[in-house]
């Protein structure tokens, strides 16, 4: 089966026919996991039991977070400050 990527707001979408969601047991609201692997694109439903942690998402992560503050400028209108 063959599809087009289509712009769709800001983002781009793509259009899959009923029968081809069907056929893969996924139905509307359905949670998808989306991976690219080897150039392509793979969209499979997601197993509900798998929802990760804060740790699991952050898990291996080495990098530094210190906060800043950021000048945002003097007003230019009605903002409260």
């Amino acid at each position: 089966m063959r599809a087009t990527i289509v712009k769709w707001g800001n983002s781009q979408g793509i259009l899959l026919p009923k029968r081809l969601l069907e056929s893969a047991g996924i139905g509307e609201h359905d949670a998808l996991e989306i991976v690219v692997e080897n150039h392509g694109v793979i969209i499979k439903k997601a197993d509900p039991q798998t929802r990760k942690t804060i740790q699991e998402l952050f898990e291996g992560f080495t990098a530094s977070y210190e906060t800043e503050m950021t000048d945002w400028g003097d007003p230019v209108g009605k903002e409260i400050w």
